[in-house]
């Protein structure tokens, strides 16, 4: 058997139990390891959805470009599935993304534009509005738009979250998984909650995102904005793809907390993955200490990507020294 091209191997990534990290714990704790999708994250599923939306609706014409902000995961899939296709990519990123992204978003052909981190999202230097500039500017070309393109959404639904419900036999009974756009979350919440209501959806945020302060209260509170050093969760403006009816509750988990979980998750399971896997891996431990769950129950918590992406920063004691994550 071989595949036409790569972005038919996109997909039905393995899900692999938990032992050393959740020593202690009574329930089950599985992980659904994405970095194992060809750009070794899980946007890849989103971005080829995206892609061929927009491909059947006519917006993405032969030869055309794609400028997306990202925080260097969704460009990655994206620029595989272009290539594959024969599309262009230009990228906005922040400037608090890890160099090995850039690089490596430049080496399948992307042009990269790197913008300021600590700006409102509507600052015309920010990286939301830098590509819809560009997208304005530039004949031929589209701005998918993750944050607000419900392709997102669907492309979850109609895969990760069954794949989930296939690999546990039905016996999830929590799913975890950091959010930024949105779309991971509240697909695989919508399909699993048809299959069983009583599934518990349990977002990660970070500490400087608005993502768990509007879920409890409704409340846009520009004082929960700050900056962070946690990659690729959390917001500051809330994305058309968060349907804060599909989660049951958000947990924060600290930037410190997250990078030593990541490193934990490397060196005790064998788990080469980046800072928002740690993230979630933390909070979905911190809910379990926090409820009286038993045996039965099975958690699934979303890893979803890659640790060759944090090299220069989780996985380098100096820089962890720095911050004072480890001494």
């Amino acid at each position: 058997m071989y595949y036409n091209h790569i972005i038919e191997a996109m997909g039905n990534t393995p899900m692999v139990k938990l032992n050393k990290v959740t020593a202690g714990v009574k329930p089950t704790v599985l992980a659904k390891v994405e970095y194992f999708n060809p750009g070794n994250s899980v946007k890849d599923r989103m971005a080829l959805r995206m892609i061929e939306d927009a491909e059947k609706a006519g917006i993405l014409k032969p030869g055309g470009t794609i400028i997306e902000g990202t925080s260097g995961n969704t460009g990655f899939g994206l620029a595989l599935t272009a290539s594959a296709k024969g599309y262009k990519c230009i990228f906005t990123l922040t400037d608090k993304q890890s160099p090995e992204k850039i690089n490596t978003l430049k080496a399948v052909g992307a042009e990269v534009i790197v913008c300021p981190t600590d700006v409102a999202p509507e600052d015309e230097s920010s990286y939301y509005s830098v590509a819809k500039r560009l997208n304005r500017e530039i004949p031929n070309s589209i701005y998918p738009n993750q944050y607000d393109n419900l392709s997102n959404t669907a492309a979850h639904y109609a895969s990760t979250g069954p794949e989930i419900w296939e690999q546990t036999e039905g016996k999830i009974t929590h799913f975890a998984t950091g959010v930024g756009t949105g779309g991971t979350i509240c697909g695989v919440a919508k399909f699993l909650k048809e299959q069983n209501p009583d599934i518990k959806i349990i977002g990660l945020d970070t500490y400087g995102s608005v993502f768990k302060k509007y879920k409890e209260t409704g409340i846009f509170d520009q004082n929960e904005i700050y900056p962070y050093k946690t990659e690729g969760i959390g917001e500051d403006i809330l994305p058309g793809n968060v349907n804060f009816d599909l989660i049951d509750l958000f947990i924060k988990v600290s930037d410190k907390d997250g990078a030593v979980m990541t490193r934990r998750l490397s060196r005790e399971e064998g788990l080469f993955v980046g800072w928002s896997s740690g993230t979630a891996v933390h909070g979905t431990l911190e809910y379990i200490g926090q409820n009286n769950l038993t045996e039965k129950d099975v958690l699934v918590v979303l890893l979803a990507d890659h640790g060759s992406r944090y090299l220069g920063k989780l996985y380098n004691d100096d820089w962890m020294r720095a911050q004072g994550y480890i001494e």
